[in-house]
């Protein structure tokens, strides 16, 4: 026959024998119990054992708190590539030191034009009472001035003297005038563009052929 079953009484005694030797009792097993929020409502644990928000638990680090799986972030504003950038700032280089050569190229024409109607004033001021052009003089003398060709009208004394370097002609507001070489020295140091005629005495008639009277220019060319 089976024995009899143990009671409370002397499972009871059990334990305060095993006590009594050192043993301890066995906690009762905690279990985890629920946060709750302010509503007093628990808050539903994810499956894994994480806080919800996140595979990490740690406040929804690994994903942002109410994404669901899959579901992209808003994408940040992206940033220009390096090469776009850098290419933009050389042309804004590019156009600025256009602008500023731009800008140096007129003042320098601005300070050129002003030379220019200085040197004319000094000039005026020292052809006065030199001016040597005969109205009665009938021989037209050609030269090459500017790419084009001009004359001047001496008498026969003065083609000598113009033929030999002792005159000169300097050309001033449109008209050519007729001066001694000392005069058109100076105006040479003063404005060296208004020399229009500066005979070398020692020119050859293939490098001068206009020297010769009897060389005529028809009146269509002359300029």
């Amino acid at each position: 026959m089976p024995g009899p079953r143990p009671t409370e009484d002397m499972t009871d005694s059990l334990r305060d024998q095993l006590l009594t030797l050192g043993f301890k009792a066995p906690e009762p097993e905690r279990r985890p119990q629920p946060r709750r929020d302010g509503g007093g409502k628990p808050r539903p644990q994810h499956p894994s054992g994480n806080r919800k928000g996140g595979p990490q638990g740690q406040g929804g680090r690994g994903r942002d708190a109410g994404q669901k799986p899959g579901q992209r972030r808003d994408a940040a504003p992206q940033r220009k590539p390096a090469s776009e950038m850098d290419l933009g700032k050389a042309w804004a280089l590019r156009a600025q030191q256009e602008k500023q050569e731009r800008l140096e190229a007129e003042q320098r024409r601005q300070e050129e034009a002003r030379q220019r109607r200085e040197a004319r004033a000094r000039l005026e001021e020292l052809l006065k009472d030199k001016v040597l052009n005969d109205e009665a003089a009938d021989i037209a003398r050609h030269f090459e001035y500017g790419g084009k060709i001009k004359r001047v009208y001496v008498n026969a004394e003065q083609l000598r003297r113009l033929n030999a370097g002792e005159l000169g002609v300097i050309q001033l507001n449109g008209r050519y005038i007729l001066v001694e070489g000392a005069v058109l020295a100076q105006a040479e140091q003063i404005f060296p563009q208004a020399v229009a005629l500066k005979v070398d005495p020692n020119a050859t008639a293939e490098e001068d052929p206009y020297a010769d009277p009897r060389y005529q220019v028809p009146d269509d060319l002359v300029w």
